[in-house]
């Protein structure tokens, strides 16, 4: 552990929940909300986060027709185990019939249970996007399945997966991200069929199920990709998406049919169906 750290302080006036959720889209989940403020913490630089925030801000006040006013501070501060000490204020959730907890906490009968240490990789299942794709994979997947997650964070959608006996492919363009689900994977007692460092592009088989939780604005670049890994009559799953841009990802994948359209607070989780021809 480093003898310092790095604190981030956001001040925003307004639409602050998009702010944090953006955050954890970043890869960040050591997030604090405090007074009106959000504060991230981390041993790493920060100067690439507020620079996507202060995009990601303009972004979204042309979308809104409406300024918005963000204020950014890094600090750097003495390291008194932060890490461990938002570990410890992580508590389980239960999502359908999955119960996802930390390795500390007791195991839940009747429920499928999910190990997940707090980490830096994103996924804990008490995100909105998590959540909706959970209820989702739990909906649609099969037993026997095959089931592709891109952007596998840390590889909580693709152990939900295998717990319901589907053959699971994983990846993720952050190293650090499918290292932390290979290793939720083995604290799951749950095996991985293929994964690599990359995108969708990394293979070019077809699944059953194909779930991405990503932002939208990768969702709508990767949609040709991702349609052609979903088989005929399979289901393609996407999460990550605020209903300011819900229009715009429909529009994108028009050529599938929707058969679900969920929505938790402000995130949308869509599940989409390749029919016979390829089309609706």
């Amino acid at each position: 552990m480093n003898k310092t750290y790095n604190e981030l302080l956001v001040t925003t006036d307004d639409f602050h929940s998009y702010f944090i959720d953006f955050i954890f889209d970043l890869g960040h989940d050591a997030i604090e909300e405090k007074n009106g403020n959000i504060i991230l913490r981390s041993e790493d630089n920060l100067d690439i986060v507020v620079f996507a925030l202060q995009e990601y801000s303009k972004k979204l006040s042309l979308a809104l027709n409406k300024k918005i006013n963000l204020k950014t501070k890094i600090t750097v501060k003495k390291n008194e185990d932060w890490v461990q000490k938002y570990k410890d204020s992580v508590q389980p959730i239960e999502v359908g019939n999955f119960y996802i907890r930390a390795d500390w906490e007791k195991e839940k009968e009747n429920k499928i249970n999910i190990i997940i240490n707090p980490a830096l990789a994103f996924g804990s299942g008490h995100h909105e996007s998590t959540h909706g794709c959970i209820l989702q994979i739990e909906k649609y997947l099969k037993q026997g399945d095959t089931f592709l997650d891109v952007g596998c964070g840390s590889g909580i959608l693709s152990i939900a997966g295998a717990k319901l006996g589907a053959s699971v492919d994983i990846c993720d363009t952050d190293e650090l991200a499918l290292k932390s689900s290979i290793e939720n994977f083995k604290l799951n007692n749950e095996k991985i069929t293929t994964s690599w460092i990359g995108s969708i592009q990394g293979t070019d088989k077809k699944y059953n199920v194909v779930v991405a939780n990503i932002i939208a604005d990768i969702l709508t670049m990767l949609a040709n990709d991702l349609i052609k890994r979903v088989k005929v009559n399979g289901y393609l799953i996407l999460s990550g998406i605020l209903d300011i841009y819900i229009d715009r990802v429909e529009k994108r994948f028009s050529s599938l049919k929707i058969v679900e359209k969920y929505k938790k607070n402000e995130w949308f989780t869509l599940v989409l169906q390749k029919a016979i021809n390829g089309t609706k």
